[in-house]
């Protein structure tokens, strides 16, 4: 679910700015999985810039607040929402800690890191949301160690089904600042896309898997 309708669009505005999303519907990315894609995504470049790294960690915390409360402790997944996950964190003076795909083979063998005690109430922040596989594996860590998971926050989704089935399967609820609907409005509203190239960014997201570019 997005906070509302024009932060949806202003945070796509500033992603496609910045070059944090990519449309290229005429010369497709490859993703890790193998999909070929239309579209490439990395949230990681707002920490680059000052204004819009502003913009997504107040709106993130105001809406953490609106929608769960204050909580004890701000979570980040390693390594994408490390950085705007600590952001946030300061910006409303709570802990942070962050969660790794897997627990070290080393040392402490850590998969939680930082400071957080049994029972406390966390609001994970993740950059993207895809399958949503990743985020959850975090939840689950964050559960295992019977910590109280609130709710999960993240800039922008691709709206994937499997991802709202993932979610709820697991009673998690998601908050996003924006999606791939209001990124393709705001593209088309601002002449970054052409209809035709709509249509097709359109048809990948109904099923990225077996999409391939014409």
């Amino acid at each position: 679910m997005i906070f509302n309708k024009d932060t949806a669009k202003k945070t796509a505005e500033v992603l496609l700015q910045v070059n944090a999303i990519k449309l290229s519907p005429k010369e497709p990315f490859t993703w890790a999985s193998g999909w070929s894609s239309p579209i490439y995504c990395d949230n990681r470049i707002v920490l680059s810039f000052p204004l819009i790294r502003n913009y997504i960690c107040e709106t993130m915390a105001k809406q953490i607040e609106k929608q769960y409360g204050k909580p004890d402790v701000i979570a980040g997944v390693a390594t994408g929402a490390i950085g705007i996950g600590m952001l946030v964190a300061n910006y409303m003076g709570l802990p942070f800690i962050y969660v790794r795909p897997d627990a070290k083979g080393h040392g402490r063998k850590n998969q939680i890191e930082g400071f957080i005690e049994s029972g406390q109430n966390v609001v994970v922040v993740e950059d993207l949301i895809s399958t949503g596989k990743s985020s959850l594996n975090a939840v689950k860590a964050l559960k295992e160690a019977n910590i109280n998971v609130k709710g999960m926050i993240a800039i922008f989704t691709y709206g994937f089904e499997v991802a709202t089935e993932n979610f709820n399967k697991e009673a998690i609820n998601l908050q996003t600042l924006s999606n791939y609907e209001s990124l393709l409005e705001q593209a088309l509203d601002t002449d970054y896309i052409s209809e035709k190239e709509l249509q097709t960014l359109s048809e990948w997201n109904s099923d990225p898997a077996k999409w391939n570019a014409n």
